[in-house]
């Protein structure tokens, strides 16, 4: 079924206006505070890890200081020649909340395990002004996970590309933590169709935890892997009646294919052989805000611990 959008902004047939844009900003509200559950974690990480700035993003009033949201990065310990590059993003869709807490809890209880063993590189939240207000899109109403492309759109993405490559050709995984939530269906997608000027179609949301593998270049072992670690946390979302999962065929129990790269998402910026886009779904009845955390957490782990594995990673086992 395919139904016309009813936004405050939405004109039926037309794409918004900058005016429009600017009506839909003025509707969105801080529901949190990056400072308080990003940036002050992130400084009690000082001690132990090098907490690195790559950048600021400016959202309305460049001498308002709550409208600057400066970027942070996280390395465990100094790149070592010889080791792996692993990438762990987070928060690239502000809204997605467990994609941020997984990726600040991991650093928190796991990542010094890893140390001397790969090159960790953690982003937990890529997209401040979305986390704040729980939102899909940046202040120009830009999706950033359609953005990591040149000439992109979103000046979060552009701040990790920029970030990331001086290390292209280091990486060998890339962990993008993500969720799928009811909003999808009830807000974000329709907003996309008003804002697009195009007729909204209903679809439906899985029931769990699944990932998004490279049309380009998949990995079944390495996707399997993770689902095998993360089904013992949280349950892994069925297919529907069509073998499908958010409209793409089911390539594996919990696994569909996205071309990364050509789409402009986040986990295609590394080019690294190992990447994967984690997606809890944090509305299902059987699961808690922890149980999601350690799903991402959990996953992380996983892959890095595939790489480790010498057999899965030619670079270390030459």
């Amino acid at each position: 079924m395919t139904v016309q959008t009813r936004n405050p902004m939405s004109t039926p047939g037309q794409p918004w206006s900058a005016a429009d844009v600017a009506a839909w900003r003025a509707q969105q509200r801080r529901q949190r505070s990056y400072a308080d559950d990003v940036l002050l974690p992130l400084q009690q990480l000082r001690p132990h890890f090098e907490v690195l700035p790559y950048g600021e993003v400016v959202c309305g009033d460049e001498q308002n200081p709550t409208d600057r949201y400066p970027l942070f990065a996280v390395c465990p310990a100094a790149w070592q020649p010889g080791l792996p590059g692993v990438l762990v993003t987070g928060g690239v869709h502000g809204y997605e909340t467990s994609g941020v807490h997984g990726a600040l809890q991991f650093l928190a209880q796991h990542a010094r395990a890893y140390v001397g063993r790969v090159n960790l590189l953690v982003v937990p939240c890529v997209s401040p002004w979305g986390y704040e207000r729980i939102h899909r899109w940046n202040f120009d109403a830009v999706d950033p996970n359609r953005s990591f492309k040149a000439a992109g759109l979103a000046p979060e993405a552009d701040a990790l590309l920029r970030l990331v490559a001086p290390l292209l050709g280091r990486f060998v995984a890339h962990i993008d933590l993500h969720e799928t939530t009811d909003t999808d269906e009830s807000e974000f997608r329709p907003a996309l169709a008003a804002r697009d000027g195009q007729p909204f179609v209903p679809g439906s949301i899985p029931d769990g935890f699944y990932l998004v593998d490279d049309t380009e270049n998949p990995q079944p072992a390495f996707q399997q892997a993770i689902i095998n670690a993360v089904e013992r946390v949280t349950h892994i979302a069925p297919t529907d009646n069509r073998g499908e999962i958010l409209g793409s065929p089911a390539v594996a129990r919990g696994v569909i294919r996205y071309p990364l790269k050509a789409l402009g998402l986040c986990a295609g910026i590394t080019g690294a052989r190992y990447t994967t886009t984690t997606e809890v779904y944090p509305d299902s009845p059987r699961a808690t805000p922890e149980q999601c955390n350690t799903a991402q957490v959990v996953a992380v782990c996983a892959a890095l611990d595939f790489v480790l594995v010498p057999s899965a990673c030619p670079s270390m086992a030459a």
